[in-house]
């Protein structure tokens, strides 16, 4: 008897194990999608892991059905999908669900996009029967019309004797219906008269017409430099970090490696670290490779990206995929490179839920796999990149100047909290960044203004006794929203109108506290009446065609601020914007984290490159309350070596990566007495095997969400260690924990190398 080991999109470990029937078995392989039953009355839709011949010790059921005449997986992605679940310590049903686009993890069959066509009765294909049927019409004005219509769009009007001179045209039933202006009633008529006939046919939703492609645009002598040295160093590395200030020129150089790379027959992953990124890297990626790029991102409907992975395991796969972090879970038949844009972005690591993945590890490892390249770009390495690239392990090549020699914009210091002392700011905008934006307004440029918090206002807060609102389930102040009048969670989505007085005192003014990028936006309007002004974030980019909507106003200049969060920082090119303003560099250096310094330095040194890239040196405006920190002066200075050995050297004092592996594990429960007890039990327990090497319990920043207690450990693990050992030692440590009934609703799980 045969069995099959399945994968099924539950956050359970291990596998599922069904009997294959007979009559299944040449359907079946590896890779395939099965229909399996699972307790009394449920059934999922699996992954066949594995097939044997070994009886398991238990009663087994049978597989359902088979749901693919071709297996929906490759063997390398059932590799991968297993060095996620024991890296990252999360289930497979975790990576499935991660993995699949919906449409291929339901239990419906995924239903392909029909669409119905008309065309002409077989017993009507001559020019003789055609006479007598116009003779049979010519009562039927509308009828005739729709007719003639049809047979001019289809070229059976081309008849001779009983063979059409012209290739016959497929034509839509909405088509025909357009273009005769005629109601179904008179097209079914016809039907019903046997003259015409309709017919469903399968039609894809991804675009694939022929697209009109150019050559890539010529390398200056640097770049060409740059591009034979990762060449060289392709020769002798699988990974190879191209470093280049921003505004260099690093897409060009990667369109010629793409270009390359698919001359010979294989293909290439593009991968960037937010959809925004996505819009201007399609149209310069789609004039050279046209409908042999395809996109892949969360903001396609589900069907869209189940046509996609069909597509990539079909005889003629997209040769470029251009997508964000998710895209690395996609088929790939003949891979030979990765291109990870702006590769220190935190966008690539998966939050929440489990697997808490990180795109550019999986996708080093996966080119590993399949024998291809790896090549890691941005102007602002991550610690970890840059160590493996100083040591050996990755290759490094440098670009040191902007495309055609255009300077590095000029960034001024600006002591927010000397002029708020001297009452010479109230506001989010200082005197220098108003000059300046009035300036190029003036001129006709464009003004970029970051502020890495949306929102109206951090809080309201009443100024008679203090009172501030707070969200119902999580430990934190709720954040005004202007534009819908409500109080926001931003961590439980809990949403509340405005208090009109204060529900404490009475009081019936309520301050608020802070600035949000829609309170940004309120100011710079009632600054700049003339100027047209546009914000981006996650607000105001929830719908699909929004990021395309907002950057393509603000690439043909039809708006000439843009104020936005961290989604401004990352690699967009608008050649005629000469002013950033940096409102609250603060926000960012005091957050509670190991990384927030480089995370910090590296979002106010991408959001600076994007000024003066076309020429003109731009100007960026730097405001922080505390101008003495080194790291401010680094970003000032555009000093990144220098920032990255003041950095290494306190990893190196604190036991940090890129020389200590971090994993940090969280407690969840409802009862914040029941979660310390388990967390302070975990913490013992794991002391027991790593010692000093745990650090904890302790409440995180945020110990309250969506009305679970939480609580942390960190478990710091040195270079060296066997860590699939001590992996497997901590998810012993908790099965032993779970055996109290105490715990029975305890929720556990792992962040590892958490960013």
């Amino acid at each position: 008897m045969q069995y099959a080991d399945v994968i099924l999109p539950l956050a359970v470990d291990g596998v599922f194990t069904y009997i294959l029937p007979v009559a299944l078995q040449a359907k079946v392989a590896e890779g395939s999608r099965v229909r399996v039953p699972l307790g009394r009355s449920k059934h999922y839709v699996g992954i066949v892991m594995r097939l044997h011949d070994n009886k398991p010790q238990f009663q087994c059921r049978e597989i359902d059905e088979v749901l693919d005449a071709q297996p929906m997986l490759l063997p390398y992605q059932l590799r991968m999908w297993q060095w996620i679940s024991d890296y990252y310590m999360s289930s497979l049903g975790d990576v499935m669900v991660a993995a699949l686009p919906a449409g291929l993890k339901q239990t419906d069959k995924y239903k392909p996009r029909m669409e119905q066509y008309v065309t002409l009765a077989p017993a009507f294909q001559s020019e003789q029967r055609l006479r007598v049927l116009y003779g049979q019409l010519h009562r039927s004005t509308a009828q005739d019309h729709l007719l003639s219509v049809f047979l001019q769009l289809s070229h059976w009007d081309s008849l001779q004797g009983s063979s059409p001179i012209e290739p016959i045209h497929e034509v839509t039933r909405e088509e025909l219906l357009n273009e005769s202006h005629a109601t179904s009633a008179v097209l079914n008529l016809l039907v019903k008269r046997g003259a015409l006939a309709l017919y469903e046919k399968e039609v894809g939703r991804l675009n694939l017409n022929a697209v009109a492609t150019d050559p890539p645009h010529p390398l200056n002598d640097i770049q060409q430099q740059a591009l034979d040295s990762i060449g060289l160093q392709f020769e002798q590395k699988n990974v190879v970090l191209l470093h280049g200030v921003t505004s260099s020129g690093k897409t060009e150089i990667y369109i010629h490696l793409i270009q390359k790379t698919i001359s010979e027959g294989k293909q290439v992953l593009y991968l960037l670290p937010e959809i925004a990124l996505t819009v201007q890297m399609m149209m310069r990626l789609k004039r050279v490779f046209g409908n042999r790029l395809g996109i892949y991102h969360s903001k396609y409907s589900d069907a869209e990206r189940v046509e996609i992975w069909r597509k990539q395991l079909s005889a003629e796969p997209y040769d470029v995929i251009l997508g964000a972090r998710s895209a690395v879970f996609l088929p790939f038949q003949r891979l030979g490179l990765v291109v990870i844009d702006e590769e220190h972005e935190s966008s690539y690591k998966q939050q929440d839920p489990a697997p808490r993945y990180h795109a550019r590890s999986v996708a080093i490892v996966m080119a590993q796999m399949l024998g291809a390249k790896t090549l890691l770009g941005t102007a602002t390495p991550c610690i970890e990149t840059y160590h493996n690239a100083l040591l050996g392990k990755y290759g490094l090549v440098t670009l040191s100047q902007r495309y055609k020699g255009v300077q590095l914009p000029q960034i001024e210091l600006v002591d927010i909290k000397d002029l708020r002392h001297r009452k010479m700011m109230r506001g989010p905008l200082s005197p220098q960044l108003l000059s300046a934006m009035r300036e190029a307004l003036t001129a006709g440029e464009q003004v970029i203004l970051f502020q890495n918090r949306r929102g109206f206002a951090q809080m309201l807060e009443c100024p008679t006794c203090g009172w501030t609102p707070r969200c119902e389930n999580c430990d934190v102040t709720l954040t005004y929203h202007k534009t819908t009048g409500q109080l926001v969670c931003h961590y439980c989505g809990y949403t509340c109108p405005v208090p009109s007085v204060c529900p404490a005192c009475g009081e019936r003014h309520l301050f608020s506290r802070g600035f949000g990028t829609e309170k940004i936006e309120d100011i710079v309007r009632e600054e700049f009446p003339e100027a047209r002004v546009a914000r981006m974030d996650l607000d105001s980019t929830r719908s699909k065609n929004a990021y395309d909507r907002i950057i393509n106003d603000f690439s043909s200049g039809r708006t000439n601020v843009l104020i936005g969060t961290q989604m401004v920082t990352k690699g967009l090119d608008f050649g005629r914007v000469t002013v950033v303003g940096i409102l609250d560099a603060d926000t960012m250096l005091n957050f509670p984290d190991f990384r927030a310094y480089e995370q910090a330095f590296m979002m106010m040194a991408q959001v600076s490159g994007r000024a003066g890239r076309r020429g003109k040196q731009g100007r960026v405006f730097l405001q922080t309350r505390s101008p003495e920190l080194p790291v401010i002066h680094q970003v000032i200075a555009h000093d990144y070596k220098g920032f990255y050995h003041d950095v290494i050297q306190e990893r190196t004092d604190f036991h940090y990566p890129p020389f200590y592996h971090l994993v940090f594990v969280y407690l969840k429960h409802r009862n914040s007495d029941v979660v310390e007890l388990a967390a302070q039990e975990l913490g013992n327990r794991l002391r027991q095997g790593f010692g000093a090497r745990v650090l904890g319990p302790d409440k995180p920043s945020v110990a309250r969400v969506k009305n679970m207690a939480i609580r942390k450990i960190i478990v710091k693990l040195e270079n060296g260690a066997n860590l699939p050992r001590c992996k497997q030692y901590m998810l012993e440590v908790y099965r032993l924990l779970m055996q109290d009934k105490r715990y029975a609703s305890l929720q556990v799980y792992y962040d590892v190398d958490p960013q």
